[in-house]
């Protein structure tokens, strides 16, 4: 199953963010007061309810903190479920630290909105240029943050289960097209073993329902929003390939294949043998892994016409545009950049290391090693969700669209008034100017 931990909900409601005001403007404006001890700044993150992850942040900033007496970087955690409201609630009072993580996805929308500033990483020992592009995180031609991890989507099944009904194990070099996707599930159904042989999380909620689905969309030809300027999605998220993709999405429970609304844990399901075939995360590779061993197939995305695809960008760090302290803050990220720490992310987090160099330092992850190929997946398939401010928006309307074509409604209706919606949106904020 998709973990909030990976990807926060990208929309964040106005009223909630005021009412959270008085609870996390905390501290001078600027995040950045000094001291005997030197300049100290504050950094903002989400992991507070993730110590795996928090405990190597933690190991940064104590490493950095050690290594100079100029600044000192101090630690403020929150869950993830606050953290947004927490930092669009701490903007509108310019009570922002000089460092906090975002979730890639809306790093153009807080670039936007006057949350960040451009970042210089120049100089650092691990380059920007050597990174997966999708955990670098750029708004009209500036760096606004990067990231030491991302995740790849994919198909896993067991190979014993798909060599019993003949399906083809499809690699890199030959994915699955439609036509076998459409047909594998069909004996599946058939054989009377599998409820539903599909598992692809639609029981999750927010972020998941784009970073899960719109990627096939974009392989059947469409998109959530036309990227030749940002302006509108009428004729895109509602035209002839989207709508295709729409109908295919509703098939897939009308036919019996895949459960309307998936369980509270579908990776347990897909382990205890309930379903043939799982669309989930990176993330509990190592878990199928363990439990299948060999019998464990890590299948690329199913090529609906227009090659594979899967959702890209996950947690990156970047810097207030209202840090009085900036010379600091890029101190803190510069040295932040170090192969050990991506290692350390990855080995903490369970996700795919942002860089080559660190790939090869950790077991299954190295060339030839057993999840090498989510790493490839990453490179190659990945698609990031639409540089633009309003993608908040852009998400929250595909989610709403797409649950109601599984309840039932037209594909072509669904998508119209999300479209609509979407440009109404754009048309309202100046089509994002500025």
């Amino acid at each position: 199953m998709f973990r909030t931990r990976r990807l926060a909900v990208a929309s964040v409601a106005a009223a909630a963010a005021t009412a959270l005001v008085a609870g996390c403007a905390t501290g001078s404006g600027g995040g950045s007061t000094s001291g005997a001890d030197g300049d100290t700044l504050t950094l903002w993150t989400h992991n507070a309810g993730n110590s795996a992850e928090l405990d190597v942040v933690k190991k940064i900033i104590k490493d950095f903190n050690g290594s100079q007496s100029k600044y000192k970087v101090k630690l403020q955690a929150f869950p993830q479920s606050d953290y947004n409201n927490s930092v669009v609630a701490a903007a509108s009072a310019r009570k922002l630290p000089c460092l906090l993580d975002v979730d890639g996805p809306n790093v153009p929308n807080w670039a936007w909105g006057g949350y960040l500033a451009p970042i210089d990483v120049d100089g650092s020992e691990v380059p920007l240029s050597d990174q997966l592009p999708s955990t670098v995180g750029r708004y009209k031609d500036k760096v606004y943050g990067f990231g030491f991890y991302d995740v790849s989507l994919a198909f896993f099944a067991r190979k014993s289960v798909l060599n019993k009904y003949d399906i083809r194990i499809p690699t890199m070099d030959k994915p699955w097209t439609k036509t076998e996707f459409d047909a594998a599930l069909a004996k599946l159904k058939k054989s009377g073993k599998f409820k539903y042989p599909l598992e692809m999380g639609t029981g999750g909620t927010g972020e998941w329902w784009s970073y899960a689905y719109s990627p096939q969309l974009q392989s059947f030809g469409g998109d959530l929003v036309n990227r030749d300027g940002y302006k509108t999605a009428s004729g895109t998220l509602d035209g002839k390939k989207s709508v295709e993709w729409a109908t295919w999405f509703r098939s897939l429970v009308s036919k019996g294949y895949m459960s309307k609304k998936s369980g509270a844990d579908p990776n347990k399901d897909f382990l205890a043998g309930k379903s043939a075939i799982q669309w989930d995360g990176s993330w509990n590779a190592t878990k199928n892994a363990d439990k299948l061993g060999d019998d464990l197939a890590i299948i690329p995305p199913v090529d609906f016409g227009n090659g594979p695809k899967i959702g890209g960008a996950s947690w990156q760090w970047a810097m207030s545009s209202s840090c009085s302290n900036k010379d600091g803050a890029q101190a803190w990220l510069k040295f932040s950049r170090q192969t050990k720490y991506f290692v350390d992310y990855a080995k903490a987090t369970g996700t795919i290391p942002g860089t080559e160099a660190a790939a090869k330092q950790i077991d299954g992850y190295q060339p030839g090693g057993k999840f090498n190929e989510l790493v490839q997946f990453a490179r190659k398939y990945a698609e990031v969700r639409p540089v633009t401010p309003a993608y908040p928006y852009i998400s929250t309307e595909f989610e709403k669209a797409a649950q109601d074509i599984l309840s039932g409604a037209d594909p072509k209706n669904a998508l119209g008034q999300a479209a609509k919606d979407i440009d109404n949106n754009l048309k309202t904020n100046n089509y994002n100017a500025g």
